[in-house]
């Protein structure tokens, strides 16, 4: 739906009487995002889901990721759930998004992972456990259900045999996993406007996919999303692991590169088969796809994986 000053009243009550100002923000691919600004001094986002991202996101656990998360001080304040209207309200962040270029940038690298360790080293228990092996066989199922026909050009069952050869060289115990956000691209960082309320100059936003998992396939996500080149990401591992073990460190994580990739390239394609947001979700997952098989590559030659 597109929201209205109307609209807004009946998903919160409390705004009515008050002048509002609705902006819609730009960049969603899930779901319908807009900003909305009260008379009081409200400042909100409301996220209006996308059409049958209840296939792959489950809204309850979300929810209870960014309650028990609000205590890092590193994620929006949850304002309303209303899952019966699909939509969820937040605290808006003034601040400013971050782009793959600000990656970069080594004055902003200790900012960027400062949040991404807090999370990560917080001792906070998610609800869900997201298992990289296990996600993209969920987003393979899924996609089978909604596409009648196959994607002959893209060798998904080949994909997925190879990352369960992987998972073989890099299971971990599920006792060491720890909270991820699993979706930290660049446009997740806000760095917050300094207020006398801000505790964490760096916020991460969006938590629909986060769960208990490895560190390493949170941090290869974000290489696979903000594309670096290598170096620069031998230094974010040398400060995320305070310079001890960094080339086990970075072997594990490119070892968990693919994953994220080929997750992405399933869940773009379903998005192709059930999404009304004008997005090329096509060419999105090719890339991804072709960058996860370009990671395969670079682990049998830099390491003589059989995979």
């Amino acid at each position: 739906m597109e929201l209205t000053p109307d609209s807004c009243i009946n998903l919160m009550p409390e705004l009515k009487g008050l002048d509002l100002d609705i902006q819609e923000l730009k960049g969603g691919i899930t779901n319908k995002l807009y900003r909305v600004k009260s008379s009081d001094g409200g400042d909100y986002v409301f996220r209006i889901y996308g059409d049958k991202t209840n296939l792959f996101i489950n809204r309850d656990v979300e929810m209870e990721n960014l309650r028990r998360m609000e205590p890092s001080g590193v994620t929006p304040r949850l304002i309303r759930y209303l899952p019966q209207q699909n939509t969820t309200v937040v605290e808006f962040i003034p601040g400013y998004v971050l782009n793959n270029e600000d990656f970069l940038k080594e004055s902003l690298w200790e900012s960027i992972l400062r949040p991404v360790r807090i999370i990560h080293r917080s001792g906070i228990k998610l609800p869900f456990v997201f298992h990289p092996l296990t996600e993209v066989k969920r987003f393979h199922g899924i996609l089978e259900g909604v596409n009648s026909h196959s994607y002959p050009e893209f060798d998904i069952d080949g994909s997925v045999r190879i990352l369960e050869k992987i998972t073989d060289l890099c299971e971990r115990s599920r006792a060491r996993f720890v909270p991820c956000h699993n979706d930290l691209l660049a446009d997740n960082f806000v760095l917050r406007q300094r207020t006398p309320k801000s505790t964490e100059p760096m916020v991460l936003i969006d938590w629909e996919y986060a769960g208990m998992g490895t560190p390493y396939y949170d941090i290869a996500d974000m290489f696979q999303e903000i594309g670096v080149p290598r170096k620069i990401e031998r230094s974010l591992l040398e400060i995320y692991w305070d310079n001890k073990d960094v080339s086990y460190h970075e072997y594990m994580t490119n070892l968990l590169k693919p994953f994220p990739d080929i997750y992405w390239f399933l869940w773009s394609l379903i998005q192709l088969n059930i999404s009304t947001l004008l997005f090329d979700y096509y060419s999105y997952g090719r890339v991804k796809y072709e960058n996860a098989q370009r990671n395969i590559g670079y682990c049998r030659e830099h390491y003589g994986t059989s995979i």
